[in-house]
């Protein structure tokens, strides 16, 4: 059987584009792979992608020179979790403090992580979790 390398994208859809890369951009000091109208790539950490999209901008096939993408979408508040260095979690407690940015959760792993987990404009659940979480992280 063939095997899977890892997860290469996460797409969130957004309400208010501008504002959705500002929070991104500004909290999490990601800089921009490639930007249009219709959505934003983000690299995160040299291992995946983050791609924010325009809600309800991808619901048309896109044709490119090599090809298609099918239209996809979503809507309600998604879950994403990035990774951290357990000794970063006080700077990043700190730095989600000085962004105004509530945690709404903080969860003690048996395996020794710990996650906190907050909201970004639109709703979407995002959480920081240290090593620990589960087997290989």
């Amino acid at each position: 059987m063939p095997t899977l390398q890892g997860v290469l994208e996460t797409v969130l859809y957004v309400d208010d584009f501008e504002r959705a890369r500002a929070f991104y951009e500004g909290l999490f000091g990601l800089a921009t792979v490639y930007s249009d109208q219709r959505m934003c790539a983000y690299d995160v950490g040299g291992r995946s992608m983050l791609l924010l999209f325009r809600r309800g901008s991808s619901l048309d096939t896109i044709k490119m020179p090599g090809g298609t993408i099918p239209p996809h979408d979503g809507s309600g508040p998604l879950h994403i979790a990035f990774s951290i260095g357990a000794d970063e979690l006080p700077a990043w407690e700190a730095r989600l403090g000085d962004f105004g940015v509530e945690i709404e959760g903080r969860t003690n792993w048996r395996r020794g992580g710990i996650s906190i987990y907050f909201r970004d404009p639109d709703g979407h659940l995002l959480e920081l979790a240290t090593p620990g979480l589960w087997p290989g992280h």
